[in-house]
């Protein structure tokens, strides 16, 4: 479904100079400045949380919620984590193709959708850019019940959850109407 609307919409056609007049148009430009703030807002709580634990001092929040510092070198959920360099590489570099393609996504969407695209590439461009800077991904919030501990995650994984999440719902909404 995600594909065909990606081909439908034409983003991978020829591009030339007309392509990136989209600077210029309001709609683009708050998209961009929100997908900015987010990925400062990702930022700003990793660099606290490092500094912080740099001395391997977990935060404690109440019963459900601690700040604990994990490096995932994986994607979401720690899934696909590899020691292999190449496997990382890889990942990191099909993850850069991603955000071109939600980029020009943004570009050729609604508003609606353009908002919700942009929080995704906010979140994802801060776990991107830990992928390049840090070869890993901090992630330090750590949900739990007694023993049971959700997948710990980071502000941009937040992001990047609400985004598709609420793309999902779009799309559920959209289809019921249509039949």
């Amino acid at each position: 479904m995600l594909l065909s609307k990606i081909f439908k919409m034409g983003v991978f056609k020829k591009f030339d100079k007309n392509n990136f007049s989209f600077l210029s148009q309001k709609d683009n430009l708050i998209c961009i400045s929100l997908a900015i703030l987010i990925f400062f807002f990702d930022r700003i709580s990793k660099i606290k949380i490092i500094d912080h634990q740099l001395n391997n001092e977990r935060v404690y929040i109440n019963d459900f919620i601690n700040l604990d510092l994990v490096w995932n070198t994986g994607i979401g959920f720690g899934l696909l984590s590899s020691n292999s360099a190449l496997i990382y590489n890889s990942i990191t570099a099909l993850i850069g193709i991603i955000l071109i393609i939600i980029l020009f996504m943004i570009i050729k969407s609604n508003f609606f959708e353009k908002i919700l695209y942009s929080v995704i590439l906010g979140g994802a461009l801060g776990n991107f850019y830990d992928r390049v800077a840090y070869f890993a991904v901090p992630d330090f919030i750590d949900i739990h019940y007694q023993r049971f501990h959700w997948f710990t995650f980071n502000i941009a994984d937040i992001f990047i959850t609400i985004g598709i999440f609420l793309l999902i719902i779009k799309e559920l909404i959209l289809k019921n109407e249509n039949d």
